[in-house]
């Protein structure tokens, strides 16, 4: 499967609580968005990179001079919508409408190449594409109305399934997708909402647990378990 990478990386990280965007923060000697575009810089089917970054980013260039060739930049939008649409844009002159696109958070730095693999082979010929995802395993609780820290019910889990990325779908429909979202004032929190949102189907692949989103200092410092304990069995 060729394909191109799209990845979101303008957001702040509000929840992070640090001066450093979470995507820049030191993770096994790197940074978490290296480390989130490693496993695409490494694999030949990935046609091209383009990150979405914010307009006052003084911390991407560092990162840009340790990854000359492959990675290529757009200005980032207010809401990840925003900023994939726009690496899609930047994108257009060189893409058919029936490209692969492939969009990875750039704080998903645990993203490895055996569910890279698994992407491919399942979706390489589905009609309208798919995201990694983890059927939810545990009781999930909805808390009260009137008081937000009381359970109020315990929500049947079966059916349900986390959200991961890459999430991977055409050019043409992703952004047609987005563009109708958008300009309908609905912002969608993944590409697969839009997708859904144009009557589409999105099929979920099974991933490894493991993909998680850095969200919070906590994150981060498991995140850097599960990259050392791989390191220590490759």
């Amino acid at each position: 499967m060729r394909y191109f990478l799209v990845m979101p990386a303008a957001g702040s990280g509000r929840r992070f609580s640090s001066q450093v965007p979470k995507q820049y923060a030191a993770l096994g000697g790197s940074t978490v968005i290296e480390h989130a575009l490693a496993t695409f810089e490494a694999d030949s089917d990935c046609a091209g990179i383009v990150v979405a970054i914010a307009a006052d980013d003084a911390l991407w260039p560092a990162v840009a001079a340790r990854h000359p060739h492959r990675v290529e930049t757009t200005p980032g939008g207010v809401q990840r919508a925003y900023s994939v649409r726009n690496a899609l844009r930047a994108l257009a002159a060189r893409v058919r409408d029936d490209d692969w696109i492939m969009v990875h958070d750039a704080a998903r730095p645990c993203f490895c190449a055996s569910d890279l693999a698994t992407l491919k082979r399942e979706l390489a010929r589905h009609a309208v594409g798919g995201l990694l995802a983890v059927p939810l395993a545990d009781t999930l609780k909805r808390a009260g109305d009137a008081v937000p820290t009381e359970a109020a019910a315990t929500v049947d889990r079966a059916g349900l399934w986390r959200a991961a990325t890459p999430q991977v779908f055409r050019f043409g429909p992703l952004l047609r997708a987005l563009d109708a979202a958008l300009d309908a004032g609905r912002i969608p929190t993944d590409e697969a909402q839009a997708i859904e949102w144009a009557g589409l189907a999105p099929r979920l692949i099974a991933g490894r647990a493991d993909n998680i989103k850095v969200t919070t200092a906590d994150d981060l410092m498991l995140a850097a378990a599960i990259l050392k304990l791989r390191l220590e069995h490759s």
